[in-house]
């Protein structure tokens, strides 16, 4: 095995065992570019991952800037994940500048700062999750632009990811409810912070679930014109049965873990990759 290819296969090993559900996606994606997707998913991993290795944020921006650093000047480091992202980007000409983004818009992780508005969620979803999926488009249709529908799928994903982290966050002291959110429905911050369920936080959790679902909706009308890049929607095909698991009656949301038996979550996405 290559150097290379040890290092493709080192990103299918970080992606299968801390990403399952998009690992089991990519067994639906084509041979030829399962690999590439690895490494934009373990890519996508290690920046996520930092907020827990470090215990305040000046060494997370420090390993931030070592992978701007990577990106930029195109240097892995000896850094597995680092050398098969760097080879994708040139294969597939991918925009760094995006995959840049994602690391800046991944630096809100290192604070306990409140995210401000619903339009600033937004921005963090197109930014940490739609950008990952446009660049695995693009490995699908070889070279081209993704279409649209790949954004909204970016982005129901990672809010339905959100939702689901929501017990986690909140005893780290993150929230990612948005404030305005919160004000119009009259919920203090603070009462989200002390985990105190309550019919208030059920209105919070339902606008955001509707949201989920206007961005579903939107990648379902896009779906039929988006030839190969289409499959890079695979993963936000799991949103929907989280979000009803996050409906069951009598849920307490800090209190339940969201989670598929995995022979669901497989059958989701064999049933939806036949779709398309």
């Amino acid at each position: 095995m290559t150097d290379l290819a040890a290092a493709y296969a080192h990103c299918e090993a970080e992606v299968r065992r801390d990403d399952p559900d998009r690992w089991i996606a990519s067994l639906y994606w084509p041979a030829a570019a399962r690999p590439h997707a690895h490494a934009l998913l373990a890519f996508s991993l290690e920046i996520a991952r930092v907020r827990e290795t470090v215990s305040e944020p000046m060494p997370g921006e420090i390993r931030y800037q070592w992978w701007r650093d990577a990106i930029e000047a195109r240097q892995s480091g000896g850094n597995p994940i680092a050398e098969a992202l760097i080879d994708t980007i040139a294969r597939f000409n991918l925009d760094a500048e995006r995959l840049l983004a994602l690391i800046e818009a991944r630096s809100f992780d290192l604070y306990d700062d409140p995210m401000p508005s619903e339009d600033a969620l937004e921005g963090y979803l197109r930014d940490t999750s739609s950008v990952l999926f446009e660049a695995i488009a693009r490995v699908l249709a070889r070279g081209r632009l993704a279409p649209p529908c790949v954004d909204e799928a970016g982005r129901a994903y990672a809010l339905t990811g959100l939702l689901r982290a929501l017990p986690w966050q909140v005893m780290r002291g993150q929230l990612f409810l948005p404030l305005d959110l919160l004000a119009r429905i009259q919920l203090p911050p603070e009462e989200v912070l002390a985990h105190r369920n309550s019919p208030a936080l059920g209105l919070v959790l339902n606008a955001l679930r509707a949201r989920v679902r206007n961005h579903l909706d939107a990648m379902t009308a896009g779906l039929p014109a988006a030839g190969p890049a289409a499959a890079a929607c695979l993963p936000a095909f799991l949103c929907e049965p989280y979000l009803r698991r996050m409906e069951a009656p009598g849920l307490n949301p800090f209190e339940t873990p969201i989670e598929l038996p995995r022979w669901r979550r497989q059958w989701v996405l064999w049933r939806a990759a036949r779709g398309l």
